[in-house]
């Protein structure tokens, strides 16, 4: 089973230009869990399955931590999403910044990543 969280809109302080960790700047975090247990489809108990609402605050957590690199903070929330949640096998996360300095007009730039279990 598959549980997404699309489109959670944070603004955070990332970024190597020193003005992109003053001025800040809009991300979109889209993030997609892979649940091989399937009990909550027939039990429709919470206990079952991922509470999405503990994922969305890890991940609000984690942004506010400031990072040079996307990259660093996909990293850093796969980790914590397969430390914290056992149920989750595999996580894949994009983060966008809205507004990147790179001279045009641009309708963001983002990383992608995905992790198993077996690879954290």
């Amino acid at each position: 089973m598959k549980i997404t969280l699309n489109s959670i809109r944070l603004f955070a302080y990332h970024g190597v230009m020193p003005q992109e960790q003053v001025v800040g700047d809009w991300y979109t975090v889209n993030l997609q869990l892979v649940v091989p247990d399937e009990s909550a489809t027939r039990s429709d108990r919470l206990t079952d399955t991922v509470d999405y609402s503990k994922v969305f605050d890890l991940v609000k957590q984690e942004m506010q931590i400031p990072s040079k690199l996307m990259e660093h903070v996909c990293g850093r929330i796969c980790r914590a999403i397969l430390q914290q949640f056992s149920c989750v096998d595999e996580v894949t996360i994009s983060i966008i910044k809205q507004n990147p300095p790179i001279g045009a007009e641009c309708g963001g730039c983002g990383v992608e990543l995905t992790q198993k279990r077996r690879d954290s």
